[in-house]
C-alpha cells in the first residue's frame, strides 16, 4: 500500500535522473584580490573584477553579469568583464535585482576606509553563493545573516589590515553556516594565517572548481584554496 503523495512513477524518477545529469557543472576560477569567475552553462557571473588600473595584465573575459562589493581599482573592473558580444549587467550597490531568472541581493556592509561595501548572495541552479567583497567590519546584523541565508559557498576575504583578520574571518563564515569556504584577498602570508587558524595548514590548492549540487552533501565549513 502506497500512501497518499509519497508515490513517485519509475517515470519521474528516471526523468528526474537524467535532469540532474544534465545539470550543467559549476567552474569556479579565481584571478587574484576578490576577483571569482564563476561559470554554469554558457552563463558566467565575475565578482569583484579586477581594473586594468589595478592591473595592466589581468585576465579578461567576457560576463552576464558583473558584481561589484567596492568602488575601488582592485573590485571594479568591469572593463575586463566585457569581451566580444558580451557587455555585463552590472550590479554595484545595495538592493534586490533578477537577471534572466537569477535573484541577486546586494547588502550594505562596511568595507575598508568606511567605504560602502557591498556583499552579496544569489542562487545558481540550487546552489547558493556569498561574497563579501571588501568587507572590513566582521560584525553582520542578525537581520543580514537571516536575509542571506544558507550559504552553500562562501567566498571569504581574509586579508586582516583593512579587512578581515582571520580569526574574525573565521568565526563569519561559522555563522553564516558556510558548506565551503573560498578564501579571497590575501597575500601568502595571509593565507598561511588563515590556515593555520583554522587548523588546516595541509590543505593544497587547485586550479578551479567543479561541482553540482550533489557534491555539496555532507559538506560543513570545508576550505578549498583556488590558485589564481
Amino acid at each position: 500500500m502506497t500512501r497518499k503523495g509519497l508515490f513517485v512513477h519509475p517515470k519521474t524518477i528516471a526523468d528526474m535522473a537524467i535532469f540532474w545529469y544534465n545539470v550543467p557543472i559549476m567552474i569556479i576560477s579565481r584571478f587574484g584580490v576578490a576577483f571569482i569567475k564563476v561559470q554554469q552553462g554558457d552563463t558566467i557571473f565575475a565578482f569583484n573584477p579586477v581594473s586594468r588600473e589595478h592591473d595592466g595584465k589581468a585576465v579578461k573575459f567576457g560576463a552576464d553579469v558583473a558584481l561589484i562589493s567596492l568602488n575601488d581599482p582592485r573590485f571594479n573592473g568591469v572593463d575586463n568583464v566585457s569581451f566580444g558580444s558580451k557587455e555585463p549587467f552590472v550590479i554595484d550597490s545595495p538592493g534586490e535585482y533578477e537577471i534572466g531568472g537569477t535573484f541577486v541581493r546586494g547588502f550594505q556592509t562596511e568595507g575598508s576606509e568606511g567605504k560602502i561595501n557591498t556583499a552579496f548572495a544569489t542562487m545558481i541552479d540550487g546552489i547558493r553563493l556569498c561574497h563579501l567583497g571588501g568587507l572590513a567590519n566582521p560584525v553582520l546584523s542578525a537581520g543580514v545573516i537571516e536575509e542571506i541565508g544558507e550559504v552553500d559557498i562562501l567566498f571569504l576575504p581574509i586579508g586582516g589590515g583593512k579587512f578581515l583578520t582571520s580569526k574574525d574571518a573565521l568565526k563569519l563564515a561559522t555563522q553564516l553556516e558556510a558548506k565551503i569556504i573560498i578564501p579571497v584577498l590575501y597575500e601568502n602570508g595571509e593565507l598561511k594565517s588563515f590556515l593555520k587558524e583554522a587548523g588546516e595548514e595541509n590543505i593544497a590548492a587547485i586550479d578551479k572548481l567543479s561541482l553540482k549540487k550533489k557534491d555539496l552533501e555532507g559538506k560543513e565549513g570545508e576550505i578549498i584554496i583556488i590558485q589564481s
